[in-house]
């Protein structure tokens, strides 16, 4: 008979979503009695998905009916709600049982929202009913208000009780050895005490973002009940595959939203929803780089054009195993990384994001902050992360001066760049015009693997090619003529942003005089006019560290390629030296 229940409860657990096997699964082996559930926990949680059929609960609704079947004592408790029980029944067997063991104190007390005073009733119950070997789980809420992660010197006298006394609960025999359970949720893990995180007798538990199928089930379900109307064009399938990042609650709200304009889901409204919630998801974390162009649109490069164009064919063709897990693109100021890189994202349709007010001067918020982009992230999968300014934005290991938050947040990335289960879903973009100054950690094989140079025209018929690249770009009408001969006439090192500056310079002037077509005139006289930013050391450190991260001798621009590398080396040393880097 025992063996028959321990199958029928194994075929229960299999059917059940992955993070709820495992936290069955840890449940069963009694090894433990406490657990943090973490991430996606404020979405909805289909309990009868199995049966074809969607009940969506919340997340202590899911644990006690589908986890634990209401059965026994099921205890919730958050700093708003106070103590409740999961059924009217098991409440007024706990208030009757208080009254008769504490007559002094009134009803109120007993369900309390004080800490001090819930942790302690909570305690004298427990221990009241391990005797009588009934199960008992006591699920707490918003966690992080009660034992937040930060020093213990800076705890208040609250936070200090209530990380002493989970700690006691998780380590005391009575309560280990009863069958008393203890589940923290919080969105974000890092958000918890460190102490208690890090306890081996703490069990973790994510709840991941709904992955492709699931979404579809669910659209499929809210399609059944005439709860949303999709255009023709658009299926719950081809829905489903372009909502990663979505979670049910989102899907749920625009489904809501349309069916009460009585309008369609369309592909252009899907596609602004999903910026806009993934972005108020991340609240302000992270942002999309908006792009309306492909590689057709960069001029030069050739060689950086034909890596990526070969890694945009291997995406299209699902051979993500031979992607880089991540490139390094580096290059003096103004050599277009950024347009490189959004016109790659463009030639293979994927979103891209870069990573935006993620520090903070609180202690632990930085790290919080991170947690949560980079959940989003891998809920989003296939994207592509740019970060710009690499070399400042991520600091190092050995960094200092902000209380290890900055070597903390290094290894953080360093570790979620390296893991392999994301290649070929997570591309990473680090953009730099100092390649010398990203650490090694972040460079090798298995991160940035892929490195490469972008370095300015360096022909008059790149330039030329540059040029024409950028009227068709900023959609400008000009007269018909030969640009080189201005550029071999005012010869300058011209960098893209440079030309770029001149054509809207142009542009404004024509504006002016009242026509619309740029003449030959208004561009001369532009040329004329400009003096390019001069930063002739800065730039030449720039061009000289650039080659030196140079893996093709295909990206190295003629003058540099017969330079020998430790001339290189030297000329580095020397400018560092010249501007005050190192002595």
């Amino acid at each position: 008979m025992a063996e028959q229940l321990i199958l029928k409860n194994l075929d229960f657990i299999k059917v059940l979503p992955y993070w709820a096997q495992d936290l069955s699964y840890k449940y069963c082996s009694k090894t433990t009695n406490l657990y943090i559930i973490h991430g996606n926990i404020r979405d909805f949680l289909p309990n009868k998905m199995y049966e074809g059929e969607f009940i969506f609960v919340r997340i202590q609704e899911f644990i006690s009916e589908v986890l634990f079947g209401n059965r026994d004592i099921i205890v919730y408790y958050d700093r708003s709600s106070g103590i409740n029980f999961c059924t009217q029944e098991m409440q007024q067997e706990y208030l009757n049982t208080m009254k008769k063991a504490f007559p002094e104190k009134r009803v109120d007390e007993f369900l309390s929202r004080d800490p001090f005073l819930a942790f302690d009733l909570m305690e004298k119950y427990f221990l009241m009913n391990i005797p009588n070997k009934l199960r008992i789980v006591f699920i707490i809420d918003y966690a992080e208000t009660l034992i937040p992660n930060t020093e213990v010197t800076q705890m208040n006298e609250e936070d200090r009780y209530c990380l002493v006394t989970l700690n006691r609960w998780a380590h005391d025999p009575i309560f280990t050895q009863g069958d008393v359970s203890i589940i923290l949720l919080t969105e974000n893990l890092t958000d918890i005490s460190s102490r208690l995180v890090s306890s081996p007798s703490t069990v973790k538990v994510n709840i991941p973002f709904p992955d492709e199928k699931v979404r579809q089930s669910f659209l499929e379900f809210l399609q059944r009940n005439e709860e949303i109307v999709l255009e023709p064009r658009l299926t719950p399938a081809r829905m489903a595959k372009i909502t990663s990042g979505l979670n049910l609650m989102n899907l749920n709200q625009i489904a809501a939203e349309t069916f009460q304009e009585d309008k369609p889901v369309t592909l252009e409204y899907l596609r602004d929803k999903k910026k806009e919630m993934i972005e108020n998801e991340a609240s302000g974390l992270i942002e999309f780089v908006e792009t309306e162009h492909d590689l057709s649109l960069v001029s030069g490069h050739t060689f950086v054009k034909k890596r990526f164009k070969s890694a945009a064919k291997a995406i299209k063709q699902g051979r993500l195993d031979v992607l880089p897990m991540g490139y390094l693109v580096s290059g003096p100021i103004g050599t277009g990384k950024s347009f490189m890189v959004t016109a790659f994202a463009g030639e293979i349709g994927i979103p891209i994001v870069q990573f935006k007010n993620i520090r903070s001067k609180w202690n632990g918020v930085t790290e919080s902050n991170l947690e949560k982009a980079l959940s989003i992230l891998k809920a989003m999968a296939p994207v592509g992360v740019m970060i710009d300014e690499a070399d400042a934005f991520l600091g190092d290991r050995q960094q200092e001066g902000d209380a290890g938050t900055s070597s903390r947040i290094f290894a953080q990335i360093a570790a979620f760049m390296g893991n392999t289960e994301y290649r070929g879903k997570i591309i990473w973009f680090l953009l730099t015009c100092r390649p010398d100054l990203i650490p090694i950690d972040l460079k090798r094989q298995g991160r940035a693997e892929e490195h490469l140079a972008l370095f300015y025209p360096d022909t008059p018929a790149e330039k030329e090619d540059l040029f024409l690249t950028l009227v068709r770009k900023l959609k400008i009408k000009i007269q018909d003529f030969s640009i080189s001969d201005l550029l071999k006439k005012y010869r300058f090192a011209s960098s893209g942003a440079d030309l770029e500056s001149i054509l809207i310079r142009a542009k404004f002037k024509a504006a002016m005089e009242n026509h619309v077509i740029l003449t030959k005139k208004d561009v001369e006289e532009t040329i004329q006019d400009f003096i390019p930013p001069s930063y002739p050391h800065e730039i030449e450190l720039q061009n000289l560290v650039t080659v030196l991260e140079c893996t093709s001798k295909e990206m190295i621009p003629k003058r540099f390629q017969n330079y020998d590398r430790s001339k290189i080396i030297s000329q580095i040393r020397e400018l560092k030296m010249l501007l005050g880097e190192i002595e």
